[in-house]
């Protein structure tokens, strides 16, 4: 009988320079837009979980996504953004909804993974709402099934990047 194969964390985790320069940046915009830390919300939409696993990863203490200002807060009237993992069934379109009318303005959503663009093996099915963005306005979404830590780490900066563009626009 053969031992188990683990991946090692090093073959699946970028390098040490590049998340803390992706870090940095959305620390320096966050505290720009908002003047303290960014909060952010996840909703499970109905995903396989393999996005949900990414974003845990991302709360883990490899990223450590607090030490740049990004915190993960368990109520959607703390969030300043919304990530959405998966294809959007019946039963938590409601829930999507609420927590997102639960969020105080200015708030920000972003569809994680191909499963909240609407994608994958159950779409069609009458089970499913369909994509975040036919429940709530998406303003970002991040491809991939799954989509990796640093991705949705620079989604978020890139979230960052495009409210500050804005904001710099209308004055």
């Amino acid at each position: 009988m053969s031992p188990p194969f683990t991946k090692p964390l090093a073959a699946s985790r970028p390098d040490e320079a590049t998340i803390e320069e992706i870090g940095r940046a959305s620390q320096v915009r966050a505290r720009r837009l908002f003047g303290r830390s960014m909060a952010v919300f996840t909703v499970d939409a109905g995903s396989s979980g393999a996005c949900r696993l990414e974003i845990e990863a991302l709360k883990g203490p490899a990223y450590d996504p607090e030490r740049f200002g990004i915190c993960f807060t368990d109520s959607p009237r703390h969030a300043d953004v919304l990530l959405v993992t998966g294809l959007v069934t019946s039963n938590m379109a409601s829930v999507l909804a609420a927590a997102f009318a639960a969020m105080p303005d200015p708030k920000w959503v972003v569809a994680i993974g191909d499963g909240a663009a609407g994608k994958g093996g159950f779409a069609g099915s009458y089970a499913v709402s369909g994509p975040a963005s036919g429940i709530v306005p998406v303003d970002l979404h991040l491809p991939g099934e799954p989509t990796r830590p640093i991705e949705i780490l620079a989604g978020l900066l890139a979230l960052l990047e495009q409210i500050l563009g804005r904001k710099l626009l209308t004055g």
